[in-house]
């Protein structure tokens, strides 16, 4: 399902503290001065269970000359093609305005789910000039403050609602391990997909960013099936200059989004970067499973443990969670890349592991009995019952007396004690802890 929600306005109505409040982070700059938000910027956030992509956009200014106010105008055009909700945010505090106008038509126009964000509604003076909006032709409009936070839990309500309207993605082939290859422009990503089907099915050449599009290939050999998925290369967004390399960057997040496993492919020469930690941490996140490739390995000059030096350098970085399948290959040279499938499809078996209730209960209470929780602000957490929920991703529920005062640390205890009976090397485990 592609649950990207996109926040679209004219300049400075505050779409990117909204954005820091739907995502609980401070990524995007917040100044009263308008045109800061120039490169895009991407966020997790859920709201009752459902979870979803936010992307903060640039203010809109049509018809304008100015290079980069132009430039952003290509891109909110992508993003309201792309996104599957728009958040159209307006400012009460200056009445309509004709850019808003402009935008509400070209949103109309659009055909797509869209909430009306009317913003800056701090106090109920400014709460009466609210409906003066609904002149923009939508249905219904939410008073929030980005700010405060005000209102802002009933406008999650509605663009959860829209999103699950949203049918999911199905075809013939969606029973079949859906593999991500993901990673920074020309670090081989093509050359590994066209290495594994013996054919040259993708374009490959040494010009970074020669994939613009997400493709889907079928690979079946040697007894295995799945769906490999090419993507763009994505670089750090400060990079992204091309309003056609922003669409490749949504199509890859999507492309991510829907896989099942996300392979980084990292080039041997450049070690892991920023980016591909980002990459690797928004698997993560959405709990796909992850295995890392360090392609172009022909290339380097070895020694007894280059290799083990540069597993404990790339773990190093991606701490805590270390349990991640690391090859080396060369897609050039087919060096270890039918050991990257065989990879591949272990980490998937492990992310489709279900443990039976029982013995899951068997293994883990005596351990939990042995170091019980430590006491928080004079509290004593007792831990009763153990659950795998019925989920995509391996989720844990713990079912106890006080769940808030469960400390992080005690968490971390608990995964590893975890990782220790049973393989889920390459899968994230999501622990929750319930009342009971």
């Amino acid at each position: 399902m592609n649950r990207i929600v996109a926040i679209v306005g004219r300049p400075n109505v505050g779409k990117s503290t909204l954005f820091n409040r739907l995502t609980g982070e401070r990524k995007a700059i917040v100044d009263d001065y308008s045109g800061v938000t120039r490169d895009r910027h991407y966020g997790r956030s859920d709201w009752n269970g459902e979870e979803f992509t936010v992307i903060d956009t640039g203010g809109f200014v049509p018809e304008s000359e100015d290079r980069f106010e132009a430039a952003i105008r290509e891109q909110v055009h992508i993003a309201i093609e792309e996104a599957s909700v728009l958040i159209f945010m307006v400012d009460v505090q200056s009445d309509i305005n004709p850019l808003d106008e402009e935008f509400a038509r070209l949103l109309h126009r659009s055909k797509k789910k869209v909430v009306c964000c009317v913003n800056k509604v701090d106090n109920d003076t400014l709460r009466l000039e609210a409906p003066a909006f609904y002149a923009l032709g939508f249905d219904e409009i939410h008073e929030v403050s980005a700010t405060s936070g005000s209102g802002t839990g009933e406008l999650l309500d509605k663009v959860t609602e829209h999103l699950k309207e949203i049918p999911l993605q199905t075809d013939e082939d969606s029973e079949l391990p859906r593999i991500a290859i993901v990673g920074r422009p020309n670090v081989g990503k093509s050359s590994l997909i066209n290495a594994l089907l013996g054919k040259d099915r993708n374009i490959v050449t040494e010009i970074a960013g020669t994939t613009r599009d997400s493709i889907d290939t079928m690979y079946n050999a040697f007894g295995k099936e799945m769906i490999l998925v090419d993507t763009a290369g994505i670089r750090k967004k400060s990079k992204v200059r091309e309003n056609i390399e922003f669409y490749s960057v949504m199509r890859s997040l999507r492309a991510l989004e829907n896989a099942d496993i996300v392979v980084i492919v990292i080039d041997a020469q450049h070690g892991m970067e920023s980016q591909d930690i980002n990459l690797f941490w928004m698997a993560h996140r959405l709990g796909k499973g992850v295995i890392i490739l360090v392609n172009k390995w022909d290339l380097i000059e070895k020694e007894t443990n280059t290799a083990k030096e540069y597993t404990e350098h790339i773990k190093s970085r991606i701490a805590p969670f270390v349990d991640v399948p690391v090859l080396y290959i060369s897609a050039l040279n087919k060096q270890r890349i039918f050991q990257a499938t065989e990879s591949i499809l272990k980490v998937y078996e492990n992310l489709n592991q279900r443990i039976p209730t029982r013995k899951l209960n068997d293994y883990l209470l005596p351990i939990i009995g042995a170091t019980p929780p430590p006491s928080k602000k004079g509290k004593f957490v007792r831990i009763k019952f153990v659950n795998q929920l019925p989920s995509k991703r391996i989720a844990i529920a713990f079912f106890c007396n006080l769940p808030q005062y469960v400390v992080d640390s005690y968490t971390r205890f608990l995964e590893n004690k975890i990782r220790e009976e049973y393989n889920f090397s390459g899968v994230p485990i999501t622990i929750y802890y319930r009342k009971k």
